[in-house]
């Protein structure tokens, strides 16, 4: 099972790798009142890293959750 993980983590890395370097472009976002200039790819790595970080708190959450019962 520790190979499986380890193997779909690599290939979802390498896809990821292969959508940011496609997409270098120069995009504007709007975050509530700012507009912010930055590459696309840099947009969708900060959306990559913050999906990460909330999948991994609530499983956290979720780990600490049963052990408390």
């Amino acid at each position: 099972m520790t190979k499986i993980k380890f193997y779909a983590s690599l290939l979802i890395l390498l896809l990821a790798a292969v959508i940011f370097l496609q997409n270098t472009e120069t995009v504007d976002t709007r975050i509530l009142f700012f507009t912010v200039s930055m590459p696309r790819a840099a947009l969708l790595i900060i959306s990559l890293l913050t999906g990460f970080a909330a999948g991994f708190a609530t499983g956290a959450f979720y780990r600490a959750r049963s052990n408390d019962t």
